[in-house]
């Protein structure tokens, strides 16, 4: 049995997604980060991390995002090329999103909603976050995917921070934001998919049980 502990944020998102594309039967267990769940002991027998997402699949148990996808393309084959310029580019994309997109979007999120502002490091972490939209921006302009012409874990990877990093970008600094026309399609496409859909109503269903 796969059981994926998770909350509805961008890096919960990403195995749920990975998970029902996959169509492999799992368990949701809800780690309500509000509340500080990802300290409970049962908790940090998963993950000693003390964050969200883990999995525990038949007699492996990963914590971080990135590893539990790649863990789950090389146990299926699927969504990780086996080698060649595909398989570079999948694998620099889903770290250049561990390592960049996903810390500077939440970084910047925080400090803007800290009471006491701090400007140096709201516009620190902005232009960063702009910066590297318009790397993903480039990167789409000349390729369907990230990995290239497949639909990848790079892609899963990526999408819940670029589509809530445009949410916010928009409401709070969108005399800043650049246009991203390609950006914007492919979170649009990635939307649409029907696993995606799934995804992200079971984690709406665990966030607030009465919207299932």
């Amino acid at each position: 049995m796969t059981t994926l502990y998770a909350w509805n944020t961008p890096n919960g998102q990403k195995p749920a997604v990975m998970l029902e594309e996959l169509g492999v039967p799992y368990d949701l267990v809800p780690i309500n980060i509000e509340r500080g769940e990802q300290t409970d002991p049962a908790f940090l027998k998963v993950n000693p991390n003390a964050k969200i997402p883990a999995l525990t699949d038949a007699s492996v148990s990963l914590f971080e995002s990135g590893a539990i996808l790649m863990h789950l393309a090389e146990k299926h084959g699927r969504f990780l090329p086996e080698g060649g310029q595909s398989r570079a580019d999948t694998l620099a994309w889903s770290f250049w999103q561990v390592g960049g997109l996903g810390p500077m979007i939440g970084q910047w999120g925080h400090f803007l909603m800290l009471d006491e502002k701090l400007p140096t490091a709201i516009e620190r972490y902005l232009a960063e976050t702009l910066r590297l939209f318009t790397v993903l921006e480039g990167r789409l302009a000349a390729s369907a995917h990230l990995g290239g012409a497949d639909y990848t874990i790079a892609d899963m990877m990526v999408f819940p921070w670029a589509r809530g990093g445009l949410i916010y970008l928009d409401r709070a600094a969108a005399d800043r934001l650049p246009d991203l026309p390609h950006t914007r399609a492919w979170v649009a496409q990635i939307e649409a998919r029907p696993a995606v859909k799934r995804a992200f109503a079971k984690l709406d269903a665990i966030a607030d049980p009465h919207a299932a």
